[in-house]
C-alpha cells in the first residue's frame, strides 16, 4: 500500500509540474512566435534596418557579458552557452539560471529584427529550461526528479514551437544523450509537450507553418537506393554546417579574447557585407518564403550553401536563435536542387532533405522520424525512417550541441568512451 502511495505521489508530481511547465512555456512560446513574425515583417519592409546589425551585436554582447553569467553553488553558469547549458542541466552538471529565458528571448528578437540568420525554437527550448528550473526551485523538487523536469521543459518548448507534441515529448528525452533514452521521463514530457502545444494553438490561436508533400515516388528498389544516396549527402551537409559554425565560434572567441561585444559586432558587419553581395534578404531571418518555395518550384541551386554561410556566421559570432529552421532551409533547398538529378518529386525531396539534415545535426533519429510523421501527415513513412537512420549514422560524432553525451557509439570504428561529450570526442580527433 505504501508503494502505491509513493507511486501516485511521484506520478502526480510529474503530471502537475509537467502541466504547469507546459502551460507557461506554451504562452511564452506563443508570444515568441508572434513577436518574431511581426519583427521579421517590419525588417523586410524597412531594409535599412539590416545596416544596424553590427550595432545590435554590441548591445547583444553587452547583455550577455553583463547579465548572462551567473554563479550558483560556486560554479559559473553562462547563458551564452545556450542549448548546451540546458543539456548540462539535464545531465546534472549545471543549472539553468532563471534569467536565461528572458535574455534569450530579447537576444532572439534583436537578432531577427536586425537581420541575423537564425530560427526561433532555440529560444523556446531555453525558455523551457528556465521555466523548468523555476518550478524545480518553487516546489523544491529533489535531485532524482530534477533532470526529468528539465527534459519536460525542453519538450514543452519544442512541441509548442513546431506544433508537434509527440515529437516534442521524445525530443526532450533524446536531445541530451545519444544512445540512451530515459523513458521514466515520458509521462511528464508528454504532459508538458501536449499542454504547451494546446496552449500555443488553441488558447492563443497561433498557426504553424505547413509544408505539403504533393507527390510520393513509387515504392521500388531504385527509389530506396536513391534515398540512401541523397540521405548521405544531407548528413554531410549537416556536418559541414556544424563544423563551420563551431569553428567560427572557436576562432572568434580566441581572436577577440571571448569579448562577446566585439565578436557580434564583427559578425554583424560580415552579414551586412554578404547581404550587399547577394542583393536580397532571402538568407536573413528565418527565410521562410524560400523554404516554402522549395516545396513548390525550383529555387537558386546554391541557396542551401548561402543559408549555411549566413547562419554559421550569425550564430558563430554570438548572435542567438534556433538552428532547426535554418537546417530545415538548408536541407529542403538542397533537396530541391537534387530533385532533377535524382529524378524524384520536388516536394518529396525537399521534405526528405528537411528531415534528414535536421537529424544529422541534432543527432535525434527518433525525433526526426516522428517530426516527419507529424509534419507531413504520415506520408512516406518508409522513406523518412530510412533517411533518418542513414543521416544519423553517416553524420558521425558531430552535432549542433557539443555538450551532448555519447552513450552508444554510432560505429565500432570509433573509440568512444560511454558518456563522452561530442566536444571531448572532437578534441581527441585533433592531432
Amino acid at each position: 500500500m505504501i508503494k502505491y502511495k509513493i507511486f501516485l505521489k511521484v506520478l502526480g508530481t510529474w503530471i502537475l509540474c509537467g502541466g504547469v511547465i507546459g502551460g507557461i512555456v506554451g504562452s511564452t512560446t506563443a508570444f515568441l512566435l508572434e513577436a518574431n513574425d511581426d519583427l521579421g515583417h517590419i525588417r523586410e519592409k524597412n531594409g535599412w534596418l539590416i545596416f544596424l546589425l553590427p550595432l545590435s551585436g554590441l548591445v547583444l554582447g553587452y547583455i550577455y557579458m553583463k547579465y548572462g553569467k551567473v554563479v550558483l553553488d560556486n560554479t559559473l553558469h553562462n547563458t551564452a552557452q545556450l542549448n548546451n547549458l540546458v543539456i548540462d542541466a539535464v545531465n546534472g552538471e549545471k543549472k539553468v539560471p532563471q534569467r536565461m529565458g528572458p535574455i534569450v528571448y530579447l537576444g532572439t528578437f534583436i537578432t531577427v529584427f536586425f537581420g541575423g540568420s537564425t530560427g526561433r525554437e532555440g529560444a523556446a527550448v531555453q525558455m523551457g529550461g528556465s521555466v523548468a528550473q523555476t518550478i524545480i526551485n518553487l516546489f523544491r523538487i529533489g535531485l532524482l526528479d530534477t533532470n526529468i523536469l528539465m527534459m519536460s521543459g525542453i519538450s514543452a518548448g519544442f512541441g509548442a514551437a513546431f506544433g508537434t507534441p509527440i515529437t516534442g515529448a521524445v525530443f526532450g528525452m533524446e536531445m541530451s544523450a545519444l544512445g540512451k533514452l530515459k523513458f521514466e521521463a515520458l509521462v511528464p514530457c508528454l504532459v508538458a509537450s501536449f499542454t504547451g502545444h494546446y496552449i500555443t494553438e488553441a488558447a492563443w490561436g497561433v498557426k504553424h507553418e505547413q509544408f505539403i508533400i504533393q507527390t510520393l515516388p513509387e515504392l521500388s528498389f531504385i527509389t530506396f537506393v536513391k534515398i540512401l544516396l541523397v540521405s548521405v549527402l544531407f548528413s554531410l551537409l549537416s556536418i559541414t554546417y556544424c563544423q563551420l559554425r563551431h569553428g567560427i565560434e572557436t576562432i572568434t572567441e580566441k581572436m577577440f579574447k571571448k569579448n562577446h561585444m566585439i565578436r557580434a559586432f564583427v559578425g554583424g558587419f560580415i552579414i551586412v557585407c554578404l547581404y550587399l553581395l547577394v542583393g536580397s534578404q532571402d538568407y536573413n531571418g528565418r527565410g521562410l518564403p524560400m523554404l516554402e518555395q522549395a516545396f513548390k518550384e525550383e529555387v537558386p541551386p546554391f541557396a542551401f550553401f548561402a543559408k549555411l554561410i549566413f547562419t554559421a556566421i550569425t550564430l558563430g559570432t554570438g548572435f542567438v536563435g534556433g538552428e532547426a529552421i535554418p537546417l530545415f532551409f538548408m536541407g529542403a533547398t538542397l533537396g530541391n536542387t537534387l530533385h532533377s538529378i535524382a529524378d524524384l518529386p520536388i516536394s518529396f525531396l525537399a521534405a526528405l532533405g528537411l528531415i534528414a539534415t535536421f537529424c544529422g545535426g541534432a543527432n535525434t533519429p527518433i525525433t526526426a522520424f516522428l517530426l516527419a510523421m507529424e509534419m507531413f501527415d504520415g506520408k512516406g513513412l518508409e522513406y523518412f525512417f530510412i533517411a533518418s537512420l542513414v543521416s544519423y549514422i553517416f553524420s558521425g560524432h558531430h552535432g549542433l550541441w557539443p555538450s551532448q553525451k555519447m552513450y552508444e557509439p554510432k560505429s565500432r570504428l570509433y573509440s568512444v568512451i560511454n558518456g563522452e561529450t561530442i566536444k571531448n570526442i572532437e578534441k581527441k580527433k585533433k592531432p
